[in-house]
């Protein structure tokens, strides 16, 4: 029987799909599944929930709720991640307004520029905390983490700790589908190849039949009538070659060229939807009232077996049963031009021995070019964490791609010394 930890559990829609999944699965059905979180109310919300799903699915897990954290660690095969340091409020309202003051506007701000380097500032110690309990009471469990900003954290637990970590994403999967469907192509046969850094990979090849489909795919989405969601994915596409698996809203601020204040009408042309994670938390603690009825109090509660990738891990290291994931790795020379100590995007095997990452091998120059401006924060970033140094964060702000773009070298630092002093105690205190 495996035991399996689930940190951020009042996450609850995200602990039903990921522990709702390790219900439906035989092997892992009489699991201990351990649910931690410093929020009380959502941590009983999620362990009731997670019994009405186990009863209506035979009852052979057993769920515990625990308020402390080696506890529920203590003993574990696998640990899930889905952790929000700071939540909403006070640390991602703070993330998006002081930047604001300056002039330097955000889409999501989880995972690279000005958002994304404080989120993993606030992050890193946390999870570095929880890898010293782990290394205690569980030492060889496989961490699956699944927090933002995805490369930062993975990266800092895979140089800063003896866990087996991978990080966990949905954008490979949902990649394909996402870019055929609407241009009227079935997704069904495909063959695909993808690689690259999270949020940041490459559709290297897409074939159907032994058929190259990029040609009919740039002619469908080039001459798609807007406006429409995708419109930073197509342009970059465009002008590189090659279609990107996370979202127009994402990347339009990994990338110096859409949101500009001396070019603000490339908003409107790019259908860029600023504030939009601020936007989108609003929305969901308002549904929250709603969807609690439905989720916590359902003892009928149904659950189908989603495509996240922890049960196929998990399932596939208890049965030896190889399964094919994308996951987030140290490079260790799989995509040879980028850097050695980068944490990269790739196929990986899982069996009995765990995450195996596969060999990719070069991208396409310009491809690994814009990778390396992104990976170019996330080393300053980590490196800021970890030595706690105050300089490093205002050179991986200074090296962001968007920020350097709109902002002066004073402004950054200016800037980065506000959102510390915002921060308060939800960072560490930096030399």
């Amino acid at each position: 029987m495996a035991k399996i930890t689930f940190m951020g559990a009042g996450s609850t829609v995200f602990a039903k799909n990921v522990l709702g999944d390790c219900i439906l699965t035989p092997a892992l059905q009489d699991s201990e599944l351990a649910l931690y979180d410093i929020d009380l109310q959502r941590l009983s919300d999620s362990e009731k929930m997670l019994n009405n799903i186990n009863e209506n699915n035979g009852g052979h897990a057993r769920i515990v709720a625990y308020t402390d954290r080696k506890k529920a660690l203590k003993g574990a095969d696998y640990v899930v991640n889905a952790i929000q340091v700071g939540g909403y409020e006070p640390c991602t309202v703070t993330d998006f307004e002081i930047p604001k003051k300056y002039g330097l506007r955000q889409t999501i701000g989880d995972t690279l520029g000005i958002g994304g380097i404080f989120r993993a500032l606030r992050t890193i110690p946390v999870m570095l905390d929880f890898a010293k309990d782990m290394e205690e009471v569980c030492p060889d469990a496989w961490f699956l983490n699944y927090t933002n900003p995805m490369a930062m954290l993975t990266g800092a637990m895979l140089k800063a700790t003896a866990i087996k970590t991978v990080g966990l994403c949905h954008s490979v999967q949902g990649c394909v589908p996402g870019l055929l469907k609407p241009l009227g192509m079935d997704p069904e046969g495909v063959q695909w190849r993808i690689a690259g850094i999270n949020h940041q990979a490459w559709l290297l090849e897409i074939t159907k039949d032994g058929k190259d489909l990029y040609p009919e795919i740039k002619e469908k989405a080039f001459s798609r009538p807007t406006p429409h969601n995708d419109m930073v994915r197509y342009e970059i596409m465009k002008q590189f070659g090659y279609y990107v698996t996370e979202s127009s809203e994402h990347n339009a601020e990994y990338l110096p060229y859409f949101i500009k204040n001396r070019n603000p009408e490339l908003i409107e042309r790019f259908n860029i939807p600023l504030d939009e994670y601020p936007r989108r938390c609003v929305e969901q603690i308002k549904r929250w009232e709603t969807m609690r009825e439905d989720l916590v109090e359902n003892k009928n509660i149904e659950h189908s077996r989603t495509h996240e990738y922890a049960s196929y891990i998990m399932e596939a290291i208890e049965t030896d049963k190889p399964f094919r994931i994308h996951g987030n790795v140290m490079n260790t020379g799989l995509i040879t031009n980028l850097p050695q100590d980068a944490v990269v995007e790739v196929p990986c095997l899982v069996d009995r021995n765990g995450v195996n990452p596969c060999y990719v091998g070069e991208l396409p120059q310009q491809l690994a070019a814009i990778n390396r401006t992104n990976i170019n924060v996330q080393l300053v970033t980590i490196e800021a964490a970890l030595a706690q140094k105050r300089d490093y964060i205002y050179m991986a702000a200074m090296l962001d791609p968007h920020t350097a773009a709109e902002l002066t070298i004073d402004e950054i630092r200016a800037m980065c010394d506000d959102l510390i002093e915002a921060h308060g105690d939800w960072l560490p205190k930096y030399k």
